[in-house]
């Protein structure tokens, strides 16, 4: 294993010289969900504030236009916030991407509470996923602005805010940033332990809206046709189709209405978690094969929305060097990396999807994440920010 040069003795230094706990204690205290705007807009210009310590020009990007389907069938805007977009050295011989998000899985209306744990952690919405991450990219990419290696490495940094609800909004941002890198990291939260998540399945999120004919109960209900019970039939039918390598979870229906009044709309959520390619396919036709069946049958319209917005990752052989990179730097660092495969899916499965071996979870170690239990290891923040930036700087001298 490959020693730390002095020059990644420094950048080591530098990595730990911020006070990224103050940082994170101000971030996650401004409540962010997906969707909140207020919250975003405040994010967004923190973070805007804070990442202009870098070379090159911080900008604010407007999402793109997403609809959702509604429980009443109808198709509404979604109000997303504002994504940040940072690109340095563009001609620089290795380029990289990182990227990052702002928002979480936490409503408006729930109270923000940034406490310390009696086991010293640091608990709070976001803090581990990951405005905790967040910290620990900017201390590593500014350890890395500060070595004289720098110049050999160019980099776009994007931090979007609606990667708790699938990245839809900034989908095209980050594909059009991962075109031409060479390696990408990602700041989601490792485990408590530090292992990080190796291939990830992916997840596909659709919307059937069921439309039937409405009839009187008692007087004429075989003149109806009952989009409840078709939206039911769809569910089950969907969950059949669960197989080695595919999950299917029917999540929620929306509909019906007075017990005198055969229900004419209904709007089935469900997910599929593929764990590969064929999985993805084998989903495709499961929901394919399902609509027409049921569409036939109880001669109802079946309307579908959504897709697969997460592809599968595997961990090929470019991904597999840049995680065994990682691990060695780990071991310079006296910090165990190992990894193991999970089907939870975040931007790293679109940055594979782009051709670009990426290690998404560089972020701190901590846990529960998405629960009122949410909580960061204050110490990990120097550590990931060294493990980071020792990588970047191994990767911008010798390449993958």
């Amino acid at each position: 294993m490959k020693a730390l040069s002095p020059v990644e003795r420094m950048a080591v230094e530098r990595a730990g010289a911020d006070d990224m706990t103050a940082q994170v204690r101000r971030w996650a205290a401004v409540g962010s969900g997906s969707g909140h705007r207020e919250g975003l807009d405040r994010m967004v210009t923190e973070l805007a504030d804070a990442f202009s310590a870098l070379p090159g020009e911080v900008r604010s990007v407007e999402p793109a236009p997403v609809e959702r389907v509604a429980a009443d069938g109808r198709q509404v805007p979604v109000d997303n916030g504002r994504h940040l977009h940072l690109t340095v050295r563009p001609q620089a011989p290795f380029r990289m991407l990182f990227t990052g998000h702002m928002d979480t899985v936490y409503p408006p209306d729930r109270p923000v509470r940034v406490e310390d744990g009696p086991d010293g952690t640091l608990r709070g919405p976001g803090t581990a996923d990951m405005k905790g991450g967040l910290a620990v990219m900017l201390a590593a990419l500014r350890a890395v602005e500060a070595s004289p290696l720098a110049d050999r490495l160019g980099y776009e940094v994007v931090v979007n805010s609606d990667e708790e609800t699938g990245s839809l909004s900034s989908a095209a941002l980050i594909a059009a940033a991962a075109r031409g890198k060479a390696a990408a990291f990602t700041y989601e939260p490792a485990l408590a332990d530090g292992t990080l998540a190796g291939a990830r399945g992916g997840s596909g999120n659709f919307a059937l809206v069921v439309r039937g004919r409405a009839a009187h109960a008692g007087r004429n209900p075989a003149d109806g046709r009952n989009a409840l019970l078709a939206a039911a039939e769809l569910a089950l039918r969907l969950e059949a189709a669960a197989a080695p390598g595919l999950t299917v979870n029917p999540a929620r229906i929306d509909g019906g209405g007075p017990n005198n009044v055969v229900p004419d709309l209904a709007v089935l959520r469900v997910n599929f978690r593929p764990a590969d390619a064929a999985a993805a396919r084998l989903a495709q036709d499961a929901l394919d094969d399902a609509v027409a069946q049921v569409a036939f049958a109880r001669e109802v319209a079946v309307e579908v929305h959504g897709g697969f917005g997460r592809p599968p990752k595997p961990l090929d052989a470019s991904a597999l060097r840049l995680f065994e990179l990682v691990r060695d730097v780990g071991h310079a660092l006296d910090q165990p990396v190992t990894w193991r495969a999970t089907g939870g899916v975040c931007d790293g499965n679109n940055i594979a999807a782009a051709g670009v071996p990426v290690v998404d979870t560089m972020g701190v170690r901590g846990g529960a994440i998405h629960s009122d239990d949410e909580y960061m290891i204050p110490a990990s923040l120097a550590e990931r920010a060294a493990l980071s930036a020792v990588t970047i700087l191994r990767l911008a001298e010798s390449g993958l």
